[in-house]
């Protein structure tokens, strides 16, 4: 809307819609940023909890595969870890938090039986297989939560954005507006109501 409108009653009304269309925009736009913040910082505590998690499963791995491979040797443990099947069953979707596309990852465990003789190979195998698997979920887990918690950072950022500027510069502007072709309308009317008078006792002389 120009700001250097005329003064009329059709302008008033459109600048007070636009004013409360202002407000209204920024109750939503201010919203939304807190229920994006608040999802954020279940997702960054998410996260600290998944990494602290990650991070004792691979201290335990790596000590049972040490193990593994003084148990068995590391040319035996070498030969096992070449047979591991590719992982190809991450299917990533997307799903939508007030109005955000964040990754949604699907993984579906392989339940494929190890591929060495149980006789022929120590616990110390299997724990360390399992431990590494483990990571593994762990892993995939971390990455959804780390991107969808970068992913709000940035709509939060320019939510945030929007809503200053819709408080700071739009909403400032159609009240100054607002009460500007008021008091012009008002004055105006204390004019005509003047004149009027004159007119009605020039009359009565």
């Amino acid at each position: 809307m120009n700001p250097n409108m005329f003064p009329t009653k059709g302008n008033l009304i459109l600048a007070k819609n636009s004013l409360a269309l202002a407000r209204q925009g920024y109750e939503l736009m201010d919203k939304k940023r807190n229920i994006l913040i608040k999802e954020l910082m279940e997702l960054i505590t998410n996260a600290d909890e998944i990494q602290t998690e990650i991070d004792m499963t691979f201290n335990s791995a790596y000590t049972y595969l040490q193990r593994a491979n003084i148990e068995l040797g590391v040319n035996y443990v070498e030969g096992v870890t070449a047979s591991v099947p590719i992982e190809n069953s991450i299917d990533i979707k997307t799903r939508s938090i007030m109005g955000v596309e964040i990754p949604l990852v699907r993984y579906t465990p392989h339940n494929m039986p190890p591929a060495y003789s149980y006789y022929s190979s120590m616990e110390s195998l299997d724990e360390a297989k399992m431990a590494f698997e483990k990571v593994k979920d762990l892993t995939i887990r971390l990455s959804m939560t780390e991107n969808s918690a970068y992913k709000l950072a940035a709509n939060i950022k320019k939510t945030q954005k929007r809503a200053n500027a819709l408080k700071n510069i739009t909403i400032p502007a159609y009240e100054e507006l607002t009460k500007n072709i008021f008091n012009a309308l008002e004055e105006k009317d204390r004019e005509e109501f003047t004149r009027l008078k004159v007119i009605k006792r020039n009359k009565s002389r």
